[in-house]
């Protein structure tokens, strides 16, 4: 959800030449800004991002962004919205695959391509001491992140997620039915559900601004107040 509408909002940014997306398949969307790189995550460190860029490169479209690649002389900015479910994932043992190992592999790729801003999308609660595995789990990987020397790691920690999902979750949407009437009676406003688009809104923001301090833990209620 936020991924798809991190990229509408990036193509529509004039600070951002080029969008590279990273993942398990590829898109449908197009965009005169994009390339996709379709990659496998328990090989990322395989993956030649030039060759890639040069053997898709059939029109000669990519060749200033395969320049810049080649001599360096890019600012780098990398956001992850990379997550599961444990139902989806089949197991606890791989949803901490894909949601902490798969996390931090990209994030220690991205640094060594060169950059320089990392942007995670998280979750409410997320506590490495946490009871609760998927917030522990969450917890995990902010502290992992922490140890990767960026110039700059923001952590967004959304409440439930309102937009469109591909899938139907029918216990997440009756969790945000439930959260919607609780939070219009005042009640638990930091768990007030978030939209999709007011995440990436925020995470470009903080990612286009300077940054007075290098790691960032930004709430929900935050993002939400970004965006009014």
């Amino acid at each position: 959800m936020v991924g798809t509408q991190l990229l509408h909002q990036l193509f529509k940014h004039d600070q951002y030449d080029h969008v590279i997306s990273v993942g398990r398949r590829e898109l449908t969307m197009k965009h005169k800004k994009l390339v996709q790189l379709k990659v496998d995550f328990e090989q990322l460190e395989k993956v030649d991002v030039e060759a890639q860029f040069t053997k898709k490169d059939l029109g000669g479209l990519n060749q200033p962004l395969i320049k810049i690649l080649r001599e360096k002389t890019y600012v780098m900015h990398a956001f992850c919205s990379l997550g599961t479910t444990i139902k989806d994932a089949g197991s606890k043992e791989n949803f901490h695959k894909i949601d902490h190992d798969f996390v931090i592999e990209f994030a220690r790729w991205v640094h060594q391509l060169g950059a320089t801003k990392f942007l995670y999308v998280s979750a409410i609660g997320a506590d490495a001491s946490s009871s609760i595995f998927y917030n522990k789990v969450k917890g995990q990987v902010e502290e992992d992140l922490k140890l990767i020397p960026f110039e700059y790691l923001g952590i967004f920690q959304p409440s439930i997620l309102l937009g469109h999902r591909r899938e139907n979750r029918i216990g997440e949407d009756a969790g945000k039915v439930v959260m919607k009437a609780i939070t219009a009676l005042g009640l638990y406003k930091k768990y007030k559900p978030i939209y999709d688009h007011q995440v990436a809104k925020a995470m470009i923001y903080h990612a286009v601004k300077a940054n007075e301090i290098p790691i960032e833990v930004i709430s929900s209620r935050e993002m939400i107040e970004l965006n009014k």
